[in-house]
């Protein structure tokens, strides 16, 4: 710029006249002008930094509108009284209790899975974002549900690193029950960001964190009967190919299982993969099909039936949440020590992936026909033809494994367990009073 400007300095306004240097009156008085131009612009762009950093500004800016980073959002945590309730939460008050980080604790499973580790006496602490994927006044009323039994759930993000690291330092968690995902499959087609950005990269920030500890945390973590995706072979066995997602959500949790392998392998981690199949009944969510038909039958709302080629049955191996839960404390149970110290691994460390299923695949149509009976209002049906949305024909879990080391016998069926879930949901929202969904 100054160059330039030197260079303009010696150019006559009328050529062959006069030189500018023969005049040090307006040669002095256009050096002049020429700072004042460069003083002027330098201010503008300095202030238009300052104007752009300050509407940029967490404090300033509200949060943002795109749902694979609505998590990003600052909470506060720190201090004595925090501190105190964090320890508190995951003090140990049975002989043999164990202490539990449960992610994902204002979930449907973690809920569930939170209050039956209190129950039995075990220290649990609970960590949830309560993003919006669905009414975030459900999660709130499971916060409270949760805290009259002792279970102090933080609110922030496993992407936080500097939050999941203090939560370590304040307490040395023995397990980690590792609940937090981006959940659905539908909903992969409108946001596969979001789906990237918890179940993938906040594994790895959870288990990063979980690698330095010291003592390392034994890991249970969900994965998903998703990941068998076009199988057609059933009853789906762990040594089945998992290699054919039929949907982004299906293809992270299969990443899942192969980020547990690295860490397992290169820092001693123990950790054990669950895959739950459909799982269903009372402060569920109401993403899921039995939820929202409920919602719509009530409300005298069409529902969508779907059927596959040739008028083929959809059908799906719905499981109860009691049972869910007694294979989860069934896995942390049996879950032996991470064999790591410091980030270096020691020795040899437990890696394990189990199905946890119903074993009776019911028909979707079957399906309502119960919540027919139980709400006595007849369903309108709308039947379709599956869509290429991630959705798969059918599915059904093999547990011979799960029976066989972690004591898995589920013994609720689906009459029972929507008869449960049905009491529940009217109840919940009492006639209609609040918002369902």
């Amino acid at each position: 710029m100054s160059k330039q400007m030197s260079h303009l300095d010696n150019i006559p306004s009328t050529p062959g006249k006069f030189k500018m240097d023969k005049s040090p009156y307006i040669h002095n008085r256009l050096r002049w002008h020429s700072s004042l131009v460069k003083l002027t612009f330098w201010s503008f762009i300095f202030l238009g930094l300052i104007l752009i950093f300050f509407f940029r500004s967490p404090s300033s800016n509200p949060l943002p509108q795109d749902p694979s980073r609505r998590s990003l959002r600052t909470y506060n945590w720190g201090g004595p009284s925090w501190e105190k309730r964090v320890r508190s939460s995951a003090r140990v008050r049975s002989r043999n209790g164990i202490s539990v980080l449960v992610t994902g604790a204002a979930g449907f499973v973690g809920t569930h899975v939170s209050a039956a580790l209190k129950r039995r006496g075990d220290g649990v602490l609970g960590l949830d974002n309560f993003n919006d994927y669905y009414d975030p006044s459900l999660k709130r009323a499971r916060q409270a549900l949760l805290e009259r039994t002792g279970v102090f759930i933080v609110e922030g993000d496993i992407n936080d690193s500097t939050l999941l690291r203090k939560l370590f330092e304040v307490v040395a968690f023995t397990h980690v029950m590792h609940l937090a995902a981006q959940a659905g499959v539908r909903y992969a087609m409108e946001n596969p960001g979001s789906y990237v950005h918890s179940n993938i990269a906040g594994f790895v920030s959870l288990l990063e964190v979980c690698k330095s500890a010291n003592p390392q945390p034994s890991i249970v973590w969900a994965s998903s009967s998703s990941v068998y995706g076009l199988n057609t072979k059933v009853p789906f066995s762990e040594r089945d190919r998992t290699d054919q997602p039929a949907s982004l959500y299906a293809a992270t949790k299969k990443a899942g299982e192969e980020i547990a392998h690295t860490y397992n392998h290169i820092y001693g981690l123990s950790l054990t993969g669950l895959r739950f199949f459909t799982v269903y009944g009372p402060w569920g969510r109401p993403d899921m099909a039995y939820f929202f038909f409920t919602r719509d039958i009530l409300k005298g709302k069409s529902i969508p039936i779907f059927e596959a080629a040739n008028h083929g049955t959809v059908a799906r191996d719905f499981t109860y949440i009691d049972d869910i839960v007694k294979g989860c404390l069934g896995a942390l149970d049996t879950a032996e020590k991470s064999t790591g110290s410091g980030g270096k691994k020691k020795g040899p460390a437990q890696l394990r992936v189990y199905n946890l299923g119903n074993t009776s695949p019911v028909p979707v149509s079957d399906l309502v026909s119960i919540l027919e009976r139980l709400l006595k209002v007849n369903a309108k049906r709308n039947i379709m033809k599956l869509p290429r949305n991630g959705d798969v024909q059918f599915t059904h879990a093999n547990i011979s494994l799960a029976q066989r080391e972690l004591g898995y016998k589920p013994t609720t069926d689906l009459q029972t367990g929507l008869k449960k879930f049905v009491r529940w949901y009217l109840s919940y929202y009492s006639g209609g009073k609040k918002a369902a969904g």
